[in-house]
């Protein structure tokens, strides 16, 4: 188990070196800081000396070390447009974020899970069909869409919820959350359920798909055999063992909730991480780029680590795999 989880740490270093470097190529080859920083006008004397204070004309390998090191620390130097540490308008932003995937991650949960078990015990009935059809729906029609007709017909037709903003926040010491208040609440409805569609949608057909293959295996042929009803069997072995790769899907997609956050929240002005990279994007802040950059490649290195480690948790298969080939080294 130790072995295991220290490859897994070593492979994780080295995807962040590797992610570490291409966000310190964006800071040698993508726009000159010199100029965005000083402008057009400045004398050569200026530009000279704000390279030296930047670093800029050490060797390239020694820069790279820097940047790793300062990276390490969460210094990412300023924000070009804002003028602002990255650092902080990062952990400004990132409670916004993290707030509206969750929530999304906890409503595909909530729905697409007994969903998709329904639709596999029930795969014949009319309202199975229903639901099949609508998951369809869900996977092929664009985020940004579903944003917008759900704010024409919420906000605009109905005037139920709002459609932009997070509402009154209460700041936790340097956290922000909007859960603790009622219009907090009412904003997060909209992005919540618009961001979640697609991950609902997925969530269904998967946990179908799995639970119908596992339906047809041999060991559940053995314990109807043996007189077990069917909510043991269904819920006491089919649906445990369709769980493995539903942890899967889900680990990744709650990071890619997070990293593509950005359509949603530009749709609804959501005051995250997702619309500062869009607006860093649009003025070459390459300091904001390469920050963001940087977190959610940590953010999916740490998710898969500990959708690794769960595993071990669901499927006893893995434990008794990974105690055989530690025992025979």
């Amino acid at each position: 188990m130790f072995a295991f989880i220290l490859r897994r740490l070593i492979q994780a270093i080295g995807v962040m070196l590797a992610v570490g470097l291409l966000a310190f190529v964006l800071f040698q080859y993508v726009g000159d800081p010199v100029t965005i920083m000083l402008g057009q006008e400045a004398t050569p004397a200026e530009r000279d000396l704000l390279r030296t204070q930047l670093g800029l004309n050490e060797p390239v390998v020694v820069q790279f070390y820097h940047f790793v090191v300062n990276a390490v620390q969460g210094d990412f130097g300023l924000s070009l447009r804002q003028g602002q540490k990255v650092s902080v308008l990062i952990r400004e932003k990132l409670p916004a974020t993290l707030e509206l995937s969750v929530a999304a991650a906890v409503i595909a949960l909530v729905l697409g899970l007994p969903l998709g078990v329904y639709t596999a015990l029930k795969r014949n009935g009319k309202i199975s069909q229903a639901l099949l059809a609508f998951s369809l729906l869900g996977v092929s029609l664009p985020t940004f869409l579903i944003g917008i007709l759900l704010i024409l017909v919420f906000s605009v037709s109905l005037g139920w919820l709002p459609s932009y903003g997070r509402g009154d926040t209460v700041q936790l010491g340097w956290w922000s959350t909007g859960l603790l208040t009622a219009s907090g609440w009412q904003h997060l409805i909209l992005p919540a359920v618009t961001l979640s569609l697609f991950q609902v949608a997925l969530v269904l057909r998967l946990v179908r798909s799995e639970m119908l293959e596992v339906l047809r295996t041999d060991y559940i042929k053995f314990a109807r055999a043996r007189g077990l009803t069917k909510r043991a069997i269904h819920f006491g072995h089919a649906l445990k063992n369709t769980l493995v790769p539903v942890i899967t899907i889900m680990g990744l997609q709650l990071g890619g909730i997070i990293a593509f956050a950005i359509v949603t929240e530009t749709v609804f002005q959501w005051p995250g991480m997702g619309l500062l990279f869009i607006q860093a994007v649009q003025f070459a802040d390459i300091p904001v780029m390469a920050a963001y950059l940087c977190l959610i490649s940590l953010i999916f290195v740490l998710i898969n680590l500990s959708v690794d480690l769960l595993y071990f948790a669901v499927d006893p298969r893995l434990r008794v795999g990974l105690g055989q080939s530690g025992g025979g080294h």
